[in-house]
């Protein structure tokens, strides 16, 4: 399927109801560790960001978290690759299966699978689209959610395939695309929403094949922001750049006033900045409602400049030299 398509029919995603097979051991946990990468693991901040109470890590990198193994044990540890060859998650399986931890994996299928299967741990098989993980993103939240035993934010999910209307926003992302031609994007947010503005610079990162940076407030006006302190002398270091404040009527007035402040600085400075308004009729609707118009935005910049939005070439490439 090509790329607009993908993103015009995502939240079909949503109507997905996993099926956890080998489950029949697995308790009711309240700690869970989602261990991934790149694409294949944007799903877990997300979900703390949807509800903070919940107790759940998002580990990218190889083996397990340095925590003390009685930690370790009363923890789910959801094996996460869409693939399923990852090699950081095929590493952390060795060690969760060799130290009996709880787990449950989750795949399209790959050695990931296989493996769960050949040992009879606890497995989801996510629907095999064709699609690049990253665009998978809503297969992957309803089964993690599933792994979690969070009945109610699937449910909760299953509503924006009714209320969110992913081809309405494709207007406003194109336009956006234009405004950021020839500009390296740096995506601000409240820490709180940071997990939405880091998918905003992994879509332009892998489909639009471009440089892109993600910043946090209140931090970057401690640092970060004295870097944009243009004169003449390093002018020609900031006008590569253009700023998206991603700004969220809910964050802390506080947090809003810096945003503000921010823009209005860097304004002065003759730094171009664009604003994308956090706003939907539910938590899980403003959020994916971002991360759609992302996908949009980045597609269109890839057309803007005429490279491949669907594949990843250099990941392809990295990979088969580390064998």
């Amino acid at each position: 399927m090509v790329m607009d398509e993908v993103i015009k029919n995502f939240t079909k995603q949503f109507e997905y109801s996993p099926e956890i097979i080998n489950g029949g051991n697995l308790k009711k946990y309240k700690k869970f560790i989602v261990v991934g990468m790149g694409g294949s693991n944007l799903a877990p901040d997300l979900i703390k960001l949807r509800n903070p109470k919940l107790d759940i890590y998002a580990h990218r990198n190889y083996g397990l978290p340095d925590w003390d193994k009685k930690v370790l044990k009363e923890s789910l540890i959801i094996l996460n690759s869409y693939s399923g060859n990852t090699e950081e998650v095929l590493e952390s399986f060795k060690i969760v299966n060799k130290n009996k931890y709880p787990m449950v994996a989750v795949s399209t299928g790959g050695k990931l699978l296989k493996l769960a299967m050949k040992y009879k741990k606890p497995y989801i098989q996510m629907p095999d689209e064709g699609i690049q993980p990253r665009m998978a993103l809503g297969f992957n939240m309803v089964a993690i959610l599933k792994a979690m035993g969070e009945t109610a934010m699937v449910n909760e999910l299953k509503k924006l395939t009714i209320s969110l209307k992913p081809h309405e926003i494709e207007r406003v992302g194109k336009s956006l695309a234009r405004k950021l031609r020839d500009h390296v994007p740096v995506i601000y947010s409240s820490k709180k929403n940071f997990p939405i503005a880091y998918n905003w610079k992994v879509k332009f990162n892998e489909t639009a094949k471009i440089p892109a940076f993600t910043n946090k407030f209140p931090e970057l006006n401690h640092n970060e922001m004295t870097g944009f302190d243009v004169v003449s002398k390093t002018a020609h270091l900031s006008n590569v750049f253009s700023f998206v404040f991603l700004k969220d009527m809910t964050d802390n007035p506080k947090i809003s006033k810096r945003m503000n402040v921010t823009e209005r600085l860097y304004r002065e400075r003759r730094l171009p900045v664009e604003v994308a308004m956090l706003n939907g009729k539910s938590p899980f609707h403003k959020m994916f409602y971002s991360l759609l118009l992302a996908d949009w935005t980045a597609y269109h910049t890839a057309k803007e400049y005429g490279v491949d939005p669907e594949a990843v070439p250099m990941v392809e490439d990295f990979k088969k030299l580390i064998k």
